[in-house]
């Protein structure tokens, strides 16, 4: 793995953050004090057992969720005084998801499907196409644009999905467990494509998951357990 953070500006900032449920009158703590610092053009991977915080820490990053006391910044915005409009529109222009089951609109074509994120921008609808189509074009399958995802394999609707998390060229890309549904050719397929969007397009990827196979083709691995972020697996136990 090359080293992560010389050369590069600190993207995503997070400093003492913390974030809690309740369930019922208890309150679970989830991630305690978390300080991290991403870089541009990193892929960072997140790996630890269930229920050791990964996907709210994702969340958080995406602006899903929001944290309940410390610091988040994504190049240079603190997140957390975002109103639900203006977090919204921020996060379907600086994030772009992939997700462990694709998400994909089962009614939608491959094309379709890519293009719905723009429809929250001003582009045309010719616009909205071409860049639909260099997207899908991208990651290899400009001959399934109007393909349903029932028609294509479950490697090729995640290769959907990153055409869809790409097409408004957003500053990250979070992927939650991307390779999890896959089975090992395809899995191997779309890490290479994400290894190729971070050394390539220089994209910063974080992404959640729980093979080591995967977590090997990141920059930088770091690992949580019971809510504490930790550089060495030794430290997470």
């Amino acid at each position: 793995m090359k080293e992560s953070g010389e050369g590069h500006r600190s993207l995503v900032e997070i400093r003492d953050l913390n974030k809690s449920y309740l369930r019922g009158d208890q309150v679970i703590p989830v991630l305690r004090n978390i300080t991290l610092d991403v870089y541009t053009g990193e892929f960072l991977a997140l790996m630890g057992p269930s229920g050791s915080g990964k996907t709210t820490l994702l969340n958080l990053i995406a602006a899903i969720d929001r944290h309940d006391s410390g610091t988040l910044r994504i190049d240079g915005v603190e997140i957390s005084p975002l109103g639900a409009a203006e977090l919204s529109s921020w996060r379907a222009s600086h994030v772009g998801f992939i997700f462990q089951f694709y998400n994909l609109i089962p009614v939608l074509t491959a094309l379709e499907n890519v293009q719905l994120p723009l429809l929250l921008t001003t582009l045309s609808r010719k616009e909205r196409r071409n860049h639909a189509l260099a997207a899908l074009e991208a990651v290899g399958l400009a001959d399934r644009l109007h393909h349903y995802p029932s028609q294509l394999s479950g490697g090729q609707q995640q290769r959907v999905a990153i055409a869809r998390a790409l097409v408004t060229d957003p500053l990250i890309l979070v992927a939650d467990e991307p390779t999890g549904d896959l089975d090992k050719k395809s899995a191997a397929e779309v890490l290479n494509l994400l290894e190729q969007l971070n050394h390539v397009a220089n994209k910063t990827i974080i992404m959640v998951t729980h093979d080591p196979r995967a977590a090997a083709r990141s920059t930088r691995i770091l690992y949580l357990d019971k809510g504490i972020l930790t550089d060495s697996l030794d430290d997470a136990l």
